[in-house]
C-alpha cells in the first residue's frame, strides 16, 4: 500500500499537469489557430468553368483541377473505400482518434521514426487547409487542436464533404470529383469498385501511387484498399476477388471539354479577371454561362473557317509546307514561293513508315488540317500517309483548285494532272470537307476575318469568332480590329437622310462628282464600285445598288455635322467618325462588334441594346450568383415589367435599383447576389421606329432581284446571292467594300438575329486582290457558279469575301425557324409611285411600285406624260436634264 498511495497522486499529478499544459498549449496557440469563422465558411478553390448557353463546357481556367461533390453526388462504395482506409473510427471519435494516436506513439518510441498513423481524416483535412505538411511535434499538436475544433463545429457528413472535395489526388486534381475524371474521365457514380479503390489509395502518397505514374506501385495499395474494405465488411470476398485482379485503367483526362469556343472563351475570362482579380476568377468556383448557344457558335466557327479557305483558295495554291525527300529527276531544293524561305530536302530516299509517323506526330497543324505526307502521285490522284498510319488518297475532286498562286491578284493556270500541283516526298496540309467528308488539300489561309452575332433585343451574343484559329492568333477581331467600314456605313448615312426630309422615292443624281481640293491641289473624284452610273435614282435603289456617288450627296444636302451626330445615336463613339464627306464611303474604322451592334437598333425598330456575352455566373454548387438583365428593345416594356413585378416587389433591395437606373448591363462586382430580380429595362429609342423600318426595306432590297426583265426593269442589290440561297423574305443586309479591297464586310439581319462579317489581312495595306476563272471549278457545278464559295472571280469585294460567310452563319442559324418580319408601324402610309421618277402614278404596271412613306412626305404630284419613263420602250426618254436633279 505504502508504493500505491504514491503511484496515485503522481498519476493524478501527471493527469493535472497534464491537463494543464493542453490548456496552457491551447491558449497560446490560440491566436495561431484559425478563426470560428473561417472554419465555418471553408471555400474551397475551384477552377471557373465556362460554358455555352446550353449548358456545354467550353474551357476551364485555373491550377487546380477540382469537380465539387456533394456528399449524396458520392457513392457508398467510394465513402467505405476512403473511411475504411483513412479512418475506420470516423463516427466514433471527436476528431482526435485515442487509439490511432496511441498506436503512433508506440511506433514513436519502438522505431525513432515519426509514422503517418494516428491522423483522422478531420485531422488531415485541417493539415490540408490550414497546416503544412512538416512533420513536427508542434504542427501536430495545432492539428489535434484545429480537428477538435471542426468537430464542434461542424457534422460528421459536413466534415467527410470537404475531405472528399480537398483532398489532394496527383495530376493537379483535388477532390475525388476531379481525381474521377482526370484518371478515368468520369463522372464518381460511372467507376468501377476497382477504380474506386484505385484514387481512394492515393491521399497517403499520390505522387508514388497514382496509376499513371506508377501502375504497379498503385496495384499494391488499391489492394490494401479492398482488404480493409473486406476487413470492415463493406465488400464480399467475390467482390475482392473480382476487383483486386482488374486491370489498371487509368489514362490522363484532360478536362472535359464538350465544345471548342476559344475566343468566346477567353473574352469571358478577360471580363471575369477585371472584375473579380485573377486568382479570385481562377479559383473562386464561378461556372459561367454565357448568353451564346453552342449549335449558333458551331455555325459561325464553320462559316468563317470555309470562307477563309474558299477566299484563299480561289487565289491559288502556295505550295506544300516541305519537300522531305527529292524523287527521282526533281532538284535538290524547292521553292515554297517568292515569300518562303528555299527549304532544303532533307534526303533523297523515301523515308520510312516510322519516321513518317514520327515527324507528322509531332507536326503542330490547328483547327480541321492535318499533316500528311505525299506517297505517290498518280495521273489525276495522290496517295498520302497520315498522322493515323494510314494510307489515303487524295482525288481529282481535292485537288484540281491548286493552280499556282503567283500574287494577290494572279494565278497560274489551271492544272490538268496531279504532278502539276504535288511530288512525292511533299508535306501537305489536308483538311475533309464537310459536306462528302473526302480529303481536300488545302493550306493555311492567309487573310484573316471575324464574325459577331448578337440578339438585337437584348444584345445578346450568339455567337463571336475572333479569327481562323485562336491557337494560331489570340487577337480577337471581333472586338479588337477597328478597319474601315465602307459601304456598311450606307443604311446609316441614308438613316440620316431619312430623318432630313428625304423618302424611299427621292430621286438623287447618279453621276459623277469632280470636285477641286484646294488645300491639296487635287481633285476628288469618288467614284462607284464598279464605275458605273444609272443618272436619276430613287434612294431606295441606290442603297440596294450601293451607289458611291449618291452617298455622297446625301451627305453633302444634309450636313457634316446632322451626320456625325446621327451616326453617333447608333453607338458609334463620336470621336472616331470623320468629320469629312469621307465618311459617306466608310472611312471610319471600327470593330465589327460596334458594326453589329449598330445594325441592331435597324433591326429592332429604334433601340441602341448592349452587348453581353454572360447570362449567369453559378457557384461551384449551382446556386445562381448573378444573372445579367440587360437592356431590352421595347417601349415602354410593359408587359415584361407587370411579369417581373409580380414577383420582385418584395426582393427589390437599394442596390438592384441604382444598378436599373445607372443602365448596368455588366457583369457584377464581387459579392452581388442573385437573390434580387431586377425589373425589366428599356433600352434608350435612339431612332424613329419609322425610320428604322424604311431603312431596313432598302437593306432588304439590297439582297434581292427586283424587277422584270422582260419590261428591263430588273436590278440586283450587292447582296443579291442571299435571297437567292436562302429562300427568306424576311432577311435584310449591306455589303461593304473599302478603297483597293483591303477591308470587306457584310451585316445582315433578320427581325431576331443580327451577324456581321469582316475579311481582311491582319496587315493593312494588303488588298485582297481578285481572281481569275478557274475553269475547274466551273466545271463541278456550272448551275452554282459564282454564287458562292471558290469558283467566284473578279475583284474581292464585301458580296464575294464576306457574304458567303453570312449566308452559310444563317443557312444553319434559321434552319427551321419560320419567316418573320416586323409589322409595318402603324404612323407610316403607302402609296403607288412610278418607278423612275418616283412621283405618284395611276398605272398598275411594271412602271408603277407601292412605296412606304411617313404621313406628309409622300409625294403629291402625279407623273406627267412628259416626264413618264417606260423602260420597255427605247423610244420613250427622260425629260428632265440630270443637272437639274440633286
Amino acid at each position: 500500500m505504502k508504493f500505491l498511495k504514491p503511484a496515485f497522486f503522481i498519476l493524478i499529478l501527471a493527469f493535472v499537469v497534464g491537463v494543464i499544459t493542453t490548456f496552457a498549449l491551447y491558449f497560446y496557440m490560440k491566436p495561431d489557430l484559425p478563426s470560428v469563422d473561417m472554419l465555418k465558411d471553408v471555400r474551397l478553390q475551384t477552377p471557373m468553368r465556362v460554358y455555352t448557353q446550353d449548358g456545354k463546357l467550353i474551357s476551364q481556367f485555373g491550377v487546380k483541377r477540382r469537380i465539387p461533390l456533394t456528399i449524396e453526388d458520392v457513392p457508398e462504395d467510394l465513402i467505405h473505400a476512403v473511411l475504411a482506409t483513412e479512418d475506420s473510427r470516423f463516427y466514433q471519435h471527436h476528431g482526435v482518434d485515442p487509439i490511432g494516436m496511441a498506436r503512433a506513439v508506440v511506433n514513436l518510441v519502438l522505431t525513432g521514426e515519426k509514422g503517418q498513423g494516428g491522423s483522422t481524416l478531420t485531422m488531415q483535412l485541417a493539415r490540408g487547409f490550414f497546416l503544412t505538411r512538416d512533420k513536427t511535434y508542434i504542427r501536430k499538436i495545432k492539428e489535434i487542436f484545429i480537428a477538435w475544433h471542426m468537430e464542434q463545429l461542424l457534422t460528421k457528413q459536413e466534415i467527410l464533404e470537404l475531405y472528399l472535395n480537398k483532398v489532394e489526388l496527383g495530376h493537379r486534381a483535388f477532390g475525388f470529383g476531379a481525381a474521377a475524371q482526370v484518371y478515368y474521365g468520369k463522372t464518381v457514380n460511372e467507376l468501377t469498385l476497382a477504380q474506386m479503390a484505385t484514387i481512394a489509395g492515393l491521399p497517403q502518397a499520390p505522387s508514388i501511387l497514382n496509376p499513371i505514374s506508377r501502375p504497379e506501385r498503385s496495384k499494391v495499395r488499391r489492394r490494401v484498399v479492398l482488404l480493409r474494405m473486406l476487413d470492415e465488411k463493406y465488400i464480399t470476398r467475390a467482390q475482392f476477388d473480382e476487383a483486386s485482379t482488374a486491370p489498371i485503367t487509368a489514362t490522363k483526362h484532360g478536362a472535359e471539354i464538350e465544345f471548342s469556343a476559344p475566343y468566346l472563351a477567353d473574352l469571358i475570362w478577360n471580363e471575369m479577371v477585371e472584375l473579380y482579380g485573377k486568382e479570385e476568377a481562377e479559383t473562386g468556383g464561378y461556372q459561367v454561362y454565357s448568353t451564346v448557344p453552342s449549335y449558333t457558335q458551331l455555325a459561325a466557327q464553320q462559316a468563317l473557317q470555309r470562307n477563309l479557305h474558299d477566299y484563299d483558295e480561289r487565289h491559288g495554291y502556295r505550295g506544300p509546307e516541305q519537300q522531305l525527300w527529292i524523287p527521282a529527276g526533281l532538284p535538290v531544293a524547292v521553292e515554297k514561293d517568292q515569300d518562303a524561305v528555299v527549304t532544303a530536302a532533307i534526303s533523297t530516299e523515301p523515308w520510312d513508315e516510322q519516321r513518317m509517323l514520327t515527324f507528322l506526330d509531332g507536326y503542330q497543324t490547328f483547327e480541321s488540317m492535318q499533316p500528311a505526307i505525299v506517297m505517290k502521285v498518280n495521273e489525276t490522284d495522290v496517295s498520302i500517309f497520315t498522322r493515323s498510319g494510314r494510307v489515303s488518297t487524295i482525288d481529282w475532286d481535292g485537288l484540281d483548285w491548286a493552280r499556282k498562286y503567283i500574287t494577290d491578284t494572279r494565278q497560274g493556270n489551271e492544272p490538268e494532272k496531279a504532278s502539276d500541283i504535288l511530288s512525292e516526298g511533299a508535306l501537305i496540309l489536308i483538311r475533309q470537307r464537310e459536306d462528302d467528308k473526302h480529303w481536300q488539300l488545302t493550306q493555311y489561309p492567309d487573310a484573316s476575318s471575324a464574325f459577331i452575332a448578337l440578339n438585337p433585343h437584348n444584345g445578346a451574343a450568339q455567337a463571336i469568332v475572333g479569327g481562323y484559329s485562336f491557337y494560331q492568333s489570340q487577337f480577337n477581331r471581333a472586338t479588337q480590329a477597328k478597319r474601315q467600314v465602307g459601304s456598311n456605313i450606307k443604311p446609316f448615312i441614308y438613316s440620316s437622310a431619312l430623318a432630313n426630309g428625304f423618302t424611299l422615292a427621292s430621286i438623287i443624281n447618279d453621276a459623277p462628282i469632280n470636285q477641286w481640293e484646294r488645300g491639296t491641289g487635287n481633285a476628288w473624284r469618288p467614284e462607284n464600285s464598279p464605275p458605273e452610273y444609272d443618272g436619276p435614282i430613287r434612294l431606295r435603289v441606290a442603297l440596294g445598288k450601293s451607289k458611291n456617288v449618291v452617298s455622297v450627296r446625301l451627305v453633302r444636302a444634309v450636313g457634316i455635322d446632322k451626320v456625325t451626330k446621327h451616326l453617333a445615336r447608333f453607338g458609334f463613339d463620336i470621336t472616331e467618325i470623320p468629320r469629312d464627306e469621307t465618311v459617306s464611303l466608310g472611312s471610319g474604322s471600327h470593330t465589327p462588334l460596334e458594326v453589329a451592334t449598330a445594325m441592331s437598333v435597324i433591326a429592332n425598330g429604334g433601340f441602341l441594346i448592349q452587348p453581353h456575352f454572360v447570362e449567369r455566373i453559378e457557384d461551384d454548387y449551382g446556386k445562381v450568383l448573378w444573372k445579367s438583365n440587360p437592356l431590352q428593345a421595347c417601349d415602354p416594356c410593359e408587359a415584361a415589367q407587370e411579369h417581373h413585378d409580380a414577383i420582385s416587389d418584395e426582393h427589390m433591395d437599394i442596390e438592384a435599383m441604382l444598378a436599373a437606373e445607372l443602365g448596368s448591363a455588366q457583369l457584377p462586382k464581387k459579392g452581388t447576389s442573385a437573390d434580387t430580380v431586377d425589373p425589366v429595362r428599356s433600352a434608350p429609342r435612339v431612332l424613329d421606329e419609322d425610320n428604322a423600318f424604311l431603312v431596313a426595306e432598302m437593306m432588304r432590297t439590297a439582297l434581292k432581284t427586283n424587277g422584270n426583265w422582260n419590261k428591263k426593269t430588273y436590278w440586283q442589290g450587292t447582296g443579291w446571292r442571299a435571297s437567292n440561297l436562302l429562300q427568306r423574305g424576311d432577311i435584310a443586309g449591306k455589303t461593304g467594300t473599302t478603297n483597293d479591297s483591303k477591308d470587306t464586310w457584310f451585316s445582315g439581319f433578320t427581325n431576331d438575329l443580327v451577324a456581321t462579317v469582316w475579311v481582311g489581312f491582319d496587315n493593312m495595306g494588303r488588298s485582297l486582290g481578285r481572281a481569275s476563272r478557274n475553269q475547274n471549278l466551273v466545271n463541278k457545278n456550272p448551275k452554282k457558279f459564282n454564287f458562292i464559295g471558290n469558283a467566284m472571280i473578279g475583284g474581292e469585294d464585301g458580296a464575294k469575301a464576306a457574304e458567303p460567310a453570312w449566308i452559310r452563319f444563317m443557312q444553319k442559324a434559321l434552319d427551321g425557324v419560320p419567316e418573320k418580319n416586323r409589322p409595318m408601324p402603324n404612323n407610316l402610309v403607302t402609296t403607288r409611285i412610278d418607278r423612275a421618277s418616283g412621283k405618284l402614278t395611276q398605272r398598275t404596271d411594271h412602271t408603277a411600285l407601292f412605296e412606304y412613306f411617313v404621313p406628309g412626305t409622300a409625294p403629291t404630284s402625279y407623273v406627267s406624260d412628259s416626264e413618264f419613263v417606260d423602260p420597255a420602250d427605247e423610244n420613250s426618254k427622260q425629260s428632265k436634264p440630270l443637272e437639274d436633279i440633286f
